[in-house]
């Protein structure tokens, strides 16, 4: 877990990483102090790379009214001190770029308000694959058109450049959880009779489009990321061999990691959730996909998840909320796992190093 990891021309300190989770507290796009102390606060306890919650290529691409963005130059000046930051407490910093699709402006869940915005409160009407809401969302998704296709692939490509000139080293496309790329890739969200639905080939193209977009759009050296959701755990839906063959799609597509979540796209799935329970799917995509994984999903034991890297399941883990919990993780982790020396301290705190 504390060996180096090289994706092209970067070097990340270790394999822990900040798996993205949503905070929901940015006006207009754009990160301010909560971030930068949630997100460094990661990068000083010691993980290797530190990746943000998902951030709209486009205003309407939000889940929530308060998510980031990163399709104007105010958000990209913003996200560059966060950057900074990470970088001076030796981490990696990494940006997700989504696209919420069907599952747009809708309530955070902090004042206890649920279901989509309606436009008096900020919101707006989603954009999907299809007309189909996700069950219990309201309006119904506008269908995209070619054109509005291709505005997709172009601003996640602007953003890409944005990110680089914020001074990100790493760019993971969510393609997971049921947002835009996750739905189109679904039967059970895209009934789409045209060159974008149907047949595998056809769900899978706009995700294929995304990625040789951002791929031409950032430096050679840069590694990408995609996060996909490996089945929908329903009958009938996006399945772990459909995602074996995109993992291939999108390793020539120059995809360098999978991040290897599952689920998300529609309320009644059946998962079955304990420690470790996503890990199967990343080493499949390891092993018969051949790209290099991350595995996700009730990670929280240095031993469980130094054994998830040691018997080859995956290249890295990443944690999300028992980072919460504990910020410092990493610290913890190498102590518990006999590694020596203070390196990942910052030297503010090495005076209480074990």
């Amino acid at each position: 877990m504390f060996s180096p990891v090289t994706l092209r021309d970067l070097t990340l300190r270790n394999r822990v990483w900040v798996a993205p989770m949503c905070q929901y507290s940015a006006a207009d796009g754009v990160p301010d102090e909560w971030h930068l102390v949630h997100l460094g606060s990661f990068a000083r306890g010691g993980a290797g790379l530190v990746l943000t919650e998902a951030t709209a290529v486009v205003p309407e691409g939000r889940i929530s009214p308060e998510d980031t963005g990163l399709w104007n130059d105010e958000q990209r000046a913003a996200w560059s001190r966060i950057v900074d930051f990470v970088h001076a407490q030796g981490a990696a910093a990494g940006v997700q770029l989504a696209h919420a699709g069907r599952k747009a402006s809708t309530y955070s869940g902090f004042t206890g308000e649920r279901g989509g915005v309606p436009d008096a409160d900020g919101g707006w009407r989603p954009v999907g694959p299809s007309a189909e809401p996700f069950e219990g969302l309201r309006p119904d998704p506008e269908p995209l058109d070619a054109a509005g296709i291709a505005r997709v692939v172009t601003a996640f490509g602007d953003a890409a450049e944005r990110a680089v000139a914020a001074g990100f080293d790493v760019i993971e496309l969510h393609g997971a959880h049921g947002y835009l790329l996750h739905e189109f890739l679904s039967p059970l969200s895209n009934h789409r009779e045209d060159g974008y639905g149907g047949s595998f080939e056809g769900r899978v193209r706009l995700v294929l489009e995304v990625v040789r977009e951002v791929r031409r759009r950032v430096p050679a050296g840069m590694p990408l990321l995609l996060r996909v959701s490996a089945t929908d755990w329903v009958e009938g839906g996006w399945t772990a061999d459909e995602t074996v063959r995109l993992a291939e799609l999108v390793r020539e597509a120059g995809v360098d990691l999978v991040d290897t979540s599952t689920g998300g796209n529609v309320p009644r799935a059946d998962i079955p959730v304990e420690p470790g329970y996503q890990v199967p799917f990343a080493r499949r995509l390891r092993t018969e996909a051949g790209v290099p994984t991350g595995a996700v999903g009730l990670i929280t034991e240095p031993k469980q998840a130094e054994e998830i890297l040691a018997d080859g399941s995956a290249d890295v883990v990443l944690l999300g909320r028992e980072l919460l919990r504990d910020p410092h993780w990493p610290l913890r982790a190498a102590y518990e796992l006999g590694e020596t020396g203070t390196d990942l301290w910052p030297v503010q705190y090495r005076r209480a190093a074990p």
